[in-house]
């Protein structure tokens, strides 16, 4: 980090130790899925943190807390974007036959099923938390509701 990045440099260490807090609280070696979850989680707390520094009326904290965030995921492997989600929801739809929004739990499981490669070495899950793929469901099972 020759070229003063102070800031990146400070996320590298953060993550390097909450990576190395995990393998010792565990007494593992942590593998690349492992990684993200410690990555994800980071990024949610500092979500949580930027929407309480908001309501208190701090934008010093909400930029330092907006750059972290933008670092981090710099580190993520790049999300699915709105029409991915809606086809590998669709195929789920489709696979499951579901009908009406009492077939979502069938077809979310089904989704969950599904691995996805994203540039990486392993294949990840589809994940409903990260993607917000619950409004996607129903969204894609509302025209079937509409027509019974």
């Amino acid at each position: 980090m020759r070229s003063g990045e102070k800031e990146r440099l400070g996320i590298i260490r953060m993550i390097t130790a909450a990576i190395k807090q995990r393998e010792v609280d565990e007494r593992i070696t942590l593998d690349d899925a492992q990684v993200l979850s410690v990555l994800e989680k980071m990024i949610k707390q500092r979500k949580e943190s930027l929407t309480q520094f908001q309501a208190g009326n701090r934008p010093d904290l909400v930029d330092k807390e907006t750059r972290e965030i933008s670092l981090l995921q710099g580190y993520m492997p790049s999300q699915l974007s709105d029409a991915e989600i809606d086809a590998l929801i669709s195929d789920a739809i489709a696979a499951t036959g579901a009908a009406s929004i009492k077939d979502m739990g069938k077809v979310m499981s089904k989704a969950a099923e599904v691995e996805i490669f994203l540039g990486i070495d392993h294949p990840v899950r589809f994940s409903f938390d990260i993607a917000g793929g619950n409004g996607h469901v129903e969204y894609l099972l509302a025209p079937r509701i509409e027509a019974d």
